[in-house]
């Protein structure tokens, strides 16, 4: 469990302030979640937040990979940092091939578990990335590849495409990839897990 700090204001800001002297550190690194609370018949009402801290979502993960990989029986060596507000976590093993799993289906279950198990203990919602050796990253590169060579060829000829499923992940990196083509745009359709884009020309 991640231990959670409460502090009490007369004002959000107030309570925050009494944060950061108590933490010593800046709201950036903070997860906060703010209560009112109800005052009496002659008191006013408080603000109280709960925070949690970056650095204690870090050693969380990290001591959660040590439980998976032990679960697992595999050696998992791990780096956890923060960029750009996503947790990165970049996994490496004697064995990838078992902790990437096919087409990266392993890799995304760590990557989901981990996820429900920090915001259940958060209460907040916290973005989460997890790779093994680069093979999430080298994915990205080649759909990125991929829909531009697919979006050159419908803003050339007019004619729609219609691609393959894929997961929330990959469709956020097709929809920032037509964001840069001026005459084109790109729409989800269909359920999970069965979702697709359908990349056209715009009206």
């Amino acid at each position: 469990m991640i231990k959670t700090n409460s502090y009490e204001g007369k004002t959000k800001e107030e309570a925050i302030k009494k944060c950061l002297e108590d933490l010593d550190t800046t709201e950036d690194q903070l997860y906060i979640k703010e209560k009112e609370t109800e005052g009496g018949l002659f008191k006013s009402k408080k603000v109280s937040i709960d925070v949690i801290t970056h650095e204690q979502v870090l050693e969380y993960i990290k001591d959660y990979l040590q439980v998976l990989a032990s679960n697992m029986q595999i050696d998992i060596k791990s780096e956890v940092n923060y960029h750009d507000d996503t947790v990165k976590v970049m996994l490496a093993s004697d064995n990838n091939s078992i902790l990437i799993g096919k087409d990266g289906r392993t890799l995304n279950s760590i990557q989901t578990l981990l996820r429900q198990a920090v915001n259940t203990n958060t209460g907040c919602n916290v973005r989460i990335q997890v790779d093994a050796s680069g093979y999430r990253e080298k994915k990205e590169h080649y759909l990125e590849h991929d829909v531009r060579e697919i979006a050159r060829q419908v803003s050339k000829t007019g004619v729609e495409a219609k691609l393959d499923p894929m997961n929330s992940y990959d469709r956020r990196i097709v929809h920032n990839v037509i964001g840069d083509f001026e005459d084109l745009t790109s729409e989800s359709f269909g359920e999970e897990p069965n979702r697709y884009v359908v990349i056209s020309k715009k009206d």
